[in-house]
């Protein structure tokens, strides 16, 4: 039982408890981590890609990659590190007294941000992109049938 398990209706809860309670009585003694929320959805990755490249394109600044790896350092480190212990233990042990801001930003490329958030954190993240650039670029949320995807060829 290594693995995360997602539990979302009554039998899979049952399950979980039926393992959790077979371990216990194999092992004695257990280690548990619950974790609340989604985690993020396709569409939300997708938006957080498609306005990496408009803000690489309208400001001209930094390439998308470059948007991409101040924004997971400037917004989404924040919001992990304030709601996930295991992630800011890490970031303050191995990252933030060791790196230089420079080093940081590239180390976003390697330690997974946006990819360990929930919805509703990754919402936050995109609201925070949202409030860094106002004035700036226009970060609009697409229509639901509308949402870009990875990939995806977009019209003209």
């Amino acid at each position: 039982m290594s693995e995360p398990v997602v539990i979302n209706s009554e039998p899979a809860l049952q399950t979980f408890i039926g393992d959790v309670r077979e371990q216990w009585r194999k092992h004695h003694y257990l280690r548990v981590t619950v974790k609340t929320g989604k985690d993020r959805s396709l569409d939300q990755n997708a938006i957080s890609h498609a306005w990496y490249e408009q803000i690489a394109r309208e400001l001209r600044e930094d390439d998308a990659l470059g948007v991409k790896r101040f924004c997971k350092l400037n917004y989404g480190v924040p919001i992990l590190r304030a709601e996930d212990p295991e992630f800011r233990s890490l970031y303050d042990c191995a990252i933030k007294p060791h790196l230089t801001y420079e080093q940081k930003l590239k180390a976003m490329d390697y330690l997974p941000v946006t990819s360990l958030m929930t919805t509703t954190q990754l919402s936050a993240y995109l609201v925070a992109m949202q409030d860094a650039y106002v004035g700036k670029v226009s970060l609009e949320f697409p229509p639901e049938d509308e949402t870009p995807r990875r990939g995806a060829k977009r019209k003209a």
